[in-house]
């Protein structure tokens, strides 16, 4: 049985009709555009097919060759590597070493880690980010943010199951999770669905993460034992102001440290403004004073406790194994990773977000494009390589980065002289490290995580880009202070989706009215005084010897109610009686289109009137919810009667069934309402072919054939232009072109021709009309499919043939 047979007999059981949607289309479209255009050529456009759609996800060879290239971004640059910029990644990568090293030993402090578990993790980041990012500026290893996420995950599985895992198990494991969730999604390039998260929650988490790390670190700084700091932060606080009378000689270090990094960086700042020609020094300075900071208060705690290393004056780090002791190949467990997987989501965001907003805003600083889907393969690779010796979760640093890109560094190479740093303190300064204060680390990790706040300055900008995304913001700090930081993180989100559906489920659109304008240019300090000539379109001679000049009227579009912001005391007028624009503001689907239709049709029935009146036997035929005319018959006789619906679709791109359902509805609707006329439907800029295609199967596109008295009279109008030079001609293999003359046409020999015909010299390929211009009007073909000469252009072409059609079926009526 052939195939064409075999379906039509599916189709037959089925009850399918494949011609229905042609149901309303006049049959002769075609010949009429042929008519109407000729000599000029017609298109047909071609719909756009499931096949098609599957066939464009297809992978090609060079497709494919490109992916595998751009998982190695290094490739591309490592070859021409030269001396000047071995001579910058050196000298940024060292300046950055040293400032990594207490940094990356205060935070694993967080991750209730021992220190040397920090200098593991940010070694793995700093050693192979070369070779999967595309960011020369940002470093990857442990942050505070992150090095939190982690001990709370820590300390919910040891408050679970005891010491049956320990903490290197449980944050090793973590990071095999999250590295393997992390390279699954950049492998993937699903880099695009970091954009669902808005900026606001990551705000109001770093805020609230902040304010807990410098909550957590304080009982610290000031040497006060007995504070569980894994309570909620509103209780670690109080539970330290109530035992600030157990203050240790530790606060003595801390104190001083954060005052001493503050005071180091204010100092450098304003340095840097008084001398400008020695900004470069100060930041140096300003990078290396945590560094500073910790040798000094290690030499401070070395005369201290030297003499007594067992039974120090306050608590210092002790013992930290030499090299990558802790080196191996991590046996997490299935149990393991099912208790750590629900924390995963929150720790997987903050990881990307962290990571992509640190590598974006150096890229838009110093003008290069970083590929986030490629960043996030780097992110993987280092988690999930970083157990392996050691490790735990890293992410980008902005601290680490903002020195690293201060320090001039040229290319992501420079994270292996930092990873050289790391090596010499693993096994070279850890006997220096034993004396190192854990107040003083302390104090180092308040003065960092205090930049990462949200200024007042800046809430107030949120205060006046957006009320109510503040209040998101505010709602964020609170959920994570009095309760967790992962419920802060999901609590925003769906805030900030809550109302992103809000405002797409009740976008208004605009009834849109007709305006004609001019533009004047010219000098500014000279005023205009020139007066419109009798055609309002031009300006007379005296306005032309002026350097003011006014442009030729052109018609615009602006909202009816005037709550656009535009002048008031211009007029706005409608299109023509019965003619109405809507343009849709924010796209049209199915969260908002009850709403958009429920917009038109009570406008429209509430400035037209129908065609015919209404006829009921009984008072009672009429529908229990309609209250007639009633007082306001007599004004409704003025109105117009509906002719015709304008939807400009430039803020549309795809549309759904339920959106078209829902014109199909107020179709019938308005039908009814102003039958027996018919009323056209006009689209502008509608762009996506799909949706094109699917406004066509539901008969939007061209007038009804359910009127064929006025359909008889109905005067096609299309808009032309001129051939490309690329496109076969008719009498060639012009796909979708019909009734054209051969002939090879490009911009410069039309132009050539037009100024032949201009000197009144015929070409050999004139055979017809001409434009005014000259081109020849056989190399004109329509823009659109001449089958749906109801899709324009754009909106002043809708308007002009919607206006031009209710004005002849005015005529129509009134013979």
């Amino acid at each position: 049985m052939a195939p064409g047979r075999f379906l039509r007999g599916v189709n037959k059981v089925l009850g399918i009709d494949p011609q229905a949607r042609y149901a309303r289309l006049p049959q002769d479209l075609e010949q009429r555009a042929k008519d109407t255009v000729s000599p000029g050529q017609v298109y047909l456009e071609e719909e756009p097919t499931v096949g098609e759609w599957f066939r464009d996800l297809k992978p090609t060879g060079e497709g494919t060759k490109n992916y595998i290239k751009s998982l190695f971004p290094s490739a591309l640059w490592i070859w021409r590597y030269n001396w000047r910029w071995l001579f910058g990644d050196a000298i940024a990568g060292l300046t950055i070493g040293f400032v990594v090293v207490p940094q990356a030993m205060a935070y694993a402090l967080l991750a209730n880690l021992s220190p040397e578990y920090g200098l593991y993790t940010s070694f793995v980041g700093a050693a192979i980010y070369w070779l999967f990012g595309t960011s020369k500026d940002i470093v990857i290893g442990t942050t505070a943010v992150g090095s939190l996420l982690v001990g709370r995950v820590v300390t919910t599985v040891q408050e679970e199951h005891g010491d049956k895992y320990s903490a290197e198990e449980v944050a090793k494991t973590l990071s095999i999770v999250a590295g393997s969730t992390l390279l699954f999604l950049g492998l993937l390039r699903l880099g695009w669905l970091i954009e669902f998260i808005p900026y606001v929650p990551i705000s109001a988490f770093v805020t609230a993460a902040s304010i807990t790390i410098m909550l957590t670190q304080a009982p610290v700084a000031l040497g006060i034992k007995g504070i569980n700091t894994r309570r909620a932060p509103y209780l670690v606080f109080i539970d330290t102001v109530k035992n600030l009378g157990k203050t240790q000689l530790d606060a003595a270090i801390g104190i001083t440290s954060i005052v001493l990094l503050f005071a180091v960086r204010d100092f450098c700042a304003y340095m840097e403004k008084r001398q400008p020609q020695k900004k470069r020094m100060w930041a140096t300075i300003s990078a290396l004073r945590q560094v500073s900071a910790m040798i000094l208060y290690t030499l401070i705690s070395f005369l201290v406790n030297r003499t007594h290393r067992d039974y120090p004056k306050f608590r210092i780090v002790s013992h930290i194994e030499v090299g990558f002791s802790h080196a191996g190949v991590p046996k997490p467990t299935g149990e393991l990773v099912s208790l750590i997987v629900p924390e995963l989501p929150a720790i997987v965001i903050i990881l990307i977000i962290e990571h992509i907003a640190i590598a974006k805003s150096f890229g838009r600083i110093f003008n290069y494009t970083i590929t986030p889907s490629q960043e996030i393969v780097a992110q993987g690779a280092a988690n999930l390589l970083g157990p392996f010796v050691g490790g735990y979760v890293c992410t980008g640093s902005f601290g680490a980065s903002a020195v690293l890109s201060k320090a001039g560094v040229r290319t992501p190479l420079a994270g292996l002289f930092s990873a050289m740093i790391l090596v010499l303190a693993l096994y070279v300064l850890t006997g220096v490290f034993f004396y190192i204060p854990m107040a003083a680390l302390a104090g180092l990790i308040i003065h960092a995580v205090s930049n990462l706040m949200t200024p007042p300055k800046t809430l107030y900008k949120y205060w006046q880009l957006s009320p109510f995304e503040l209040f998101i913001w505010i709602a964020g700090v609170i959920v994570a202070i009095f309760e967790s930081l992962e419920l802060s993180i999901y609590v925003t989100i769906g805030l900030s989706a809550a109302l992103l559906l809000i405002r797409l489920s009740r976008s208004k659109g605009r009834f849109m009215g007709r305006l004609k304008v001019y533009e004047i240019t010219g000098d500014a300090d000279e005023p205009f005084h020139g007066k419109l000539s009798s055609d309002e379109s031009s300006v007379d001679e005296d306005a032309q010897a002026g350097c003011h000049r006014l442009q030729p009227c052109r018609t615009t579009f602006i909202p009816l109610d005037r709550k656009d912001g535009s002048n008031p005391a211009i007029e706005v007028e409608s299109p023509h009686p019965g003619v109405f624009i809507y343009r849709f503001t924010e796209g049209f689907n199915y969260t908002n289109q009850a709403h958009h239709v429920e917009a038109l049709q009570t406008h429209i029935l509430a400035n037209t009137r129908r065609t015919t009146e209404e006829q009921f036997a009984h008072k009672s035929d009429r529908l229990w919810c309609d209250p007639g005319p009633g007082k306001d018959a007599e004004a409704a006789k003025s109105r117009p009667i509906l002719r015709a619906v304008i939807l400009d679709c430039s803020a549309v791109n795809n549309i759904d069934i339920t959106s078209v359902q829902g014109l199909i509805d107020l179709r019938n609707s308005f039908d009814r309402y102003a039958a027996p006329e018919i009323v056209d439907w006009h689209f502008a800029n509608v762009y996506n072919r799909w949706a094109r295609r699917t406004l066509a199967v539901a008969g939007f596109g061209f007038p009804s054939n359910e009127s064929l008295e006025w359909l008889g009279r109905w005067k096609p109008a299309y808009t032309v232009a001129m051939l490309s030079s690329t496109h076969p001609d008719q009498d060639g293999a012009g796909q979708g072109m019909t009734n054209g003359a051969a002939g090879d046409t490009d911009l410069e020999h039309a132009k050539e021709q037009s100024e032949k015909t201009l000197q009144g010299q015929k070409t050999p390929e004139e055979k017809g009309p001409t434009m005014p211009d000259g081109v020849p009007f056989s190399k004109l073909t329509t823009v659109h499919g001449v089958d749906r000469p109801f899709f324009h252009v754009d909106l002043g072409e809708a308007v002009d043939i919607a206006v031009r059609n209710a004005r002849d079926k005015d005529r129509f009526m009134s013979e």
